[in-house]
């Protein structure tokens, strides 16, 4: 099966899961927006795969403030966007037994950059959505540690919870809503990138092998999208959703239908 959409904007493009997800896309002979940080990663995406198939944009989405324009400038230029695809993120350990070891200014962008900056994000893309003729869609990465917490990475977790939950909410929203905006859940487990590399975290040694090679949770995580999965576990997250996580959400959805 083929990919659903034609433009996406990646957001956190520039590395791991992000990077080999867009060149899926590009593969597939769809276009993308890469967005990311780093200038120098976003040439060498766009020079291996073609201007004609990749625009690129520098721009950090932890600044909060700065979103709007951005959003702005992006859809003035490209208003057959069709789908947005958020999955920059940082993590970071913390000990809270030594509070002197915390600091606050990091666990704040952390979850700024998780977190808040998505909702600013998809607030101001939904409009955009919204207004196309066909299908459309939100694609999130989130983690398998939405569900199961690690006591490393207390702050990480719970970013990645909030989102869950939020995203959970928000497809019921978007679904009674205007359009026919899609919302997608990609939960990873630990997947063989940098955001383990000993330059964000230095306690862990050969960070860079921990967890499912990229190459392989990129094919899973690929055919869920092409399936037109609305919810994409891999690896140990599958189990979990057969455990409990597809309990839960029949609880959620009980819930809702009692309160129409």
């Amino acid at each position: 099966m083929s990919y659903a959409y034609n433009k996406t904007l990646v957001v956190g493009a520039t590395s791991g899961i992000g990077w080999a997800l867009a060149e899926k896309i590009v593969q597939d002979g769809k276009q993308v927006i890469i967005v990311g940080r780093r200038k120098e990663k976003l040439d060498e995406f766009e020079q291996k795969h073609g201007s004609d198939r990749v625009h690129s944009v520098v721009f950090d989405i932890s600044e909060l403030e700065k979103i709007a324009n951005f959003v702005q400038d992006v859809t003035s230029k490209h208003p057959d966007l069709d789908s947005v695809f958020l999955n920059a993120g940082i993590q970071r350990g913390f000990d809270f037994s030594k509070p002197e070891t915390v600091d606050l200014s990091v666990l704040e962008l952390e979850f700024r950059t998780n977190y808040l900056s998505y909702m600013h994000l998809t607030t101001a893309f939904t409009r955009c959505l919204q207004t196309q003729n066909k299908e459309t869609s939100f694609i999130y990465t989130t983690s398998g540690l939405a569900l199961l917490p690690l006591p490393r990475c207390p702050n990480y977790c719970a970013s990645k919870a909030a989102l869950h939950h939020m995203i959970l909410v928000l497809r019921e929203q978007l679904r009674a809503g205007p359009g026919n905006i899609k919302v997608i859940e990609i939960f990873p487990p630990a997947v063989q990138t940098e955001l383990h590399d000993a330059k964000h975290q230095p306690d862990i040694e050969d960070g860079r092998n921990i967890g499912m090679p990229l190459e392989e949770f990129t094919d899973a995580a690929w055919a869920g999208l092409t399936e037109g999965k609305e919810q994409i576990p891999v690896g140990f997250v599958g189990k979990a959703f057969e455990l409990f996580e597809d309990k839960r959400q029949e609880m959620y959805k009980n819930v809702m239908m009692k309160m129409d």
